[in-house]
């Protein structure tokens, strides 16, 4: 069975990955807005865990809505959520027989509902997966330090995939190079080099 993963190339999605190649020929899949390669990234970090990667194009309009929602709150979350369903709904338009994401179960944002995972479901005749959904931080981090190579680091200065390096170049292109800052609370990112072993 087919399934799409939204990856990021972070230690999340890559565990999700593992997680789910015992039981589907797993793609990763990364959505971009166009904004910057940071796809790029991801790319390298599937191919270091020997899956197939590809990417899908996102409206830009969800990016310009994503970064007002965060500009008028004043927080990345709502944006973040925006573009989040935004791509899922994206890749649920593949060929696929299955979507999956790398969301824990105490994840803030994103977050699916079940009601969310059902109207997924339905509309595109696909199943949607959220395979570290019982999964805590900690727990996801003792897999990850006994799997992956991750390198660590500020969110500014660690690559990665996950909409948040398209979403801050928007936002210093619509609102000048303070407007990250104001949004953005300082937090560390990771970055999947490969497997351990």
């Amino acid at each position: 069975m087919e399934l799409a993963l939204l990856y990021s190339g972070g230690k999340d999605s890559s565990l999700a990955a593992l997680l789910l190649d015992r039981f589907y020929d797993v793609r990763c899949v990364t959505g971009t807005f166009g904004l910057t390669d940071d796809y790029e990234h991801a790319e390298a970090a599937a191919e270091s865990l020997g899956f197939p990667f590809d990417t899908v194009e996102l409206d830009q309009a969800v990016a310009g809505e994503a970064v007002e929602l965060m500009q008028e709150d004043g927080f990345p979350r709502n944006g973040i959520q925006r573009v989040h369903e935004h791509a899922l709904e994206t890749i649920a338009e593949l060929d696929v027989d299955a979507i999956a994401d790398g969301t824990r179960r105490d994840d803030r944002v994103p977050t699916i509902s079940r009601a969310q995972a059902q109207s997924l479901e339905d509309r595109h005749d696909v199943d949607y997966i959220a395979p570290l959904s019982g999964f805590g931080r900690h727990a996801v981090d003792r897999l990850v330090d006994d799997t992956f190579e991750v390198e660590q680091g500020p969110s500014e200065e660690i690559p990665k995939a996950d909409y948040e390096g398209e979403l801050r170049a928007l936002l210093v292109e619509e609102h000048g190079p303070g407007a990250v800052a104001d949004v953005f609370p300082d937090h560390e990112q990771t970055y999947v080099h490969g497997r351990t072993d």
